[in-house]
């Protein structure tokens, strides 16, 4: 989305001719008697061209005019011949690089800057493969599409998409990639085989010494030692008579008598 506003040059022996850029927008157009801003960056500039992307900030038509000097004498302003809207940019096709890490598809897009966003379609490149489409936000960065499968090719092709304007540009030439080999190696295999069956018998087993464990844990169960278990019939137990309860003795001590006993 850099805008660049470019005119023939003005040639004098020996001489170095400075240029002035002056826009219009419809604001200044319609509401401020037609009057002219000179560009932020090329009031004056000694180049034949002029980066208008600061200045062309919103999505109506623009004017812009670019006028010579050299020392006193001034040229007459030369003018864009229809003014110019951003919205009718022609956006290009992003560069990118398709690439294979392993068995993944990754996809890294050329930087353009945040305005830029990237739509991303991807596919098998077989009959009938359905296409894939994917969202980029930035540029710059690998991004992953999805995991390959041994000995298919997959394509890939992009566009950019500017939500300012509102524009797409065409899809770029279709990339594609493809990763040799067998379906999955066998010792790869064997070892997700094995795995499986260690899941299967170690899970159950585990759940099983747990709940145990925090069976007798929480609830353990008590048991009453032999001396405590009753073996015989009531009738059979020692009777505790009240009359061979010994009979407990009292005795009265005097005064005389207790401070003696504590001495």
């Amino acid at each position: 989305m850099k805008h660049l506003f470019r005119w023939s040059p003005v040639s004098v022996s020996g001489e170095i001719i400075h240029y002035f850029v002056e826009y219009q927008g419809e604001y200044e157009s319609l509401y401020t008697s037609h009057i002219w801003i000179p560009s932020s960056w090329c009031s004056p500039t000694e180049s034949p061209e002029c980066d208008i992307t600061d200045d062309i900030t919103a999505t109506v038509p623009y004017n812009l005019r670019v006028s010579a000097c050299l020392g006193s004498q001034t040229s007459a302003w030369s003018t864009l011949n229809q003014p110019f809207n951003r919205n009718s940019t022609i956006l290009t096709p992003p560069g990118m690089e398709v690439m294979k890490d392993g068995f993944h598809l990754v996809i890294e897009l050329e930087n353009l800057g945040p305005q830029f966003e990237f739509l991303v379609a991807y596919w098998r490149r077989e009959p009938g493969a359905k296409e894939h489409v994917k969202m980029v936000r930035t540029g710059g960065t690998p991004v992953h599409l999805e995991t390959m499968e041994p000995g298919v090719a997959y394509c890939v092709k992009a566009q950019t998409f500017v939500k300012a304007i509102g524009r797409y540009s065409a899809f770029s030439q279709a990339e594609c990639v493809k990763v040799q080999g067998e379906a999955l190696p066998l010792a790869l295999a064997l070892f997700a085989f094995v795995g499986f069956m260690l899941i299967l018998v170690v899970v159950p087993l585990t759940m099983w010494k747990m709940g145990r464990l925090l069976r007798y844990s929480c609830c353990p169960v008590v048991v009453l030692p032999e001396t405590l278990k009753i073996t015989s019939l009531p009738q059979n137990l020692i009777n505790c008579k009240k009359e061979e309860v010994e009979a407990c003795a009292t005795a009265v001590l005097s005064p005389e008598e207790l401070f003696r006993t504590w001495s």
